[in-house]
């Protein structure tokens, strides 16, 4: 199975999904993000960790690295390999002595894991395909030479019409994923990608 390396990017609360929560991927060695959405639960638990706040008392996760160390087992890998009918799915790789086990997993909990243990976090190349996004950080550029005098006159107006489509599209992904309606989210994907192309 071909997987890239992620790293949590960021979490925010996504009002419009019931308390839900928003968590960010970023690929390691590359510029598309994925976004997952989360419960409150589980994104109070990661944030906990990654802020270093401990609670007086063991949350379920913590429990679960206790008692795995405990059993003298290691987690070597987390890897979100599955999206199926707009629910993501994942797998802890724990090995103990010289045997490798794959346990299924919600991908938050894994998450939640692998931020108290240290574990490396992969996403399926599919995945990836499917339901990650680039952001238009070369839009940003482009805007800021603009205001800088020192864009080059050869650029003609069909770009910036991409340029404010794009930055429209962007807008409305992320309002997609909000509201947890990954097939829209899913088709504007494909256009930003489709008009992306078009640019280079």
């Amino acid at each position: 199975m071909n997987k890239v390396q992620v790293e949590i990017l960021g979490l925010s609360a996504s009002p419009s999904s019931g308390g839900a929560y928003a968590l960010l991927l970023k690929e390691v060695y590359g510029m598309r993000r994925l976004p997952i959405i989360i419960g409150s639960f589980e994104a109070q638990s990661i944030a906990l960790e990654m802020e270093g706040i401990k609670p007086p008392r063991p949350l379920t996760h913590d429990l679960l690295k206790t008692v795995i160390d405990n059993l003298g087992a290691t987690i070597s890998e987390i890897i979100i390999d599955e999206l199926r009918d707009n629910t993501f799915y994942a797998k802890i790789k724990i090995e103990v002595s010289t045997l490798t086990n794959e346990i299924d997993s919600r991908p938050s909990d894994a998450i939640a894991l692998a931020v108290r243990t240290g574990t490396p976090l992969f996403v399926a190349e599919d995945v990836m395909r499917l339901a990650a996004f680039i952001p238009s950080t070369d839009d940003t550029e482009e805007l800021e030479k603009d205001e800088e005098g020192k864009q080059s006159e050869t650029q003609s107006p069909k770009k910036s019409v991409q340029e404010t489509k794009l930055a429209q599209l962007q807008d409305q992904l992320r309002e997609a994923i909000e509201k947890e309606d990954y097939e829209r989210a899913a088709k504007i994907r494909d256009e930003i990608n489709r008009l992306s192309g078009m640019q280079n």
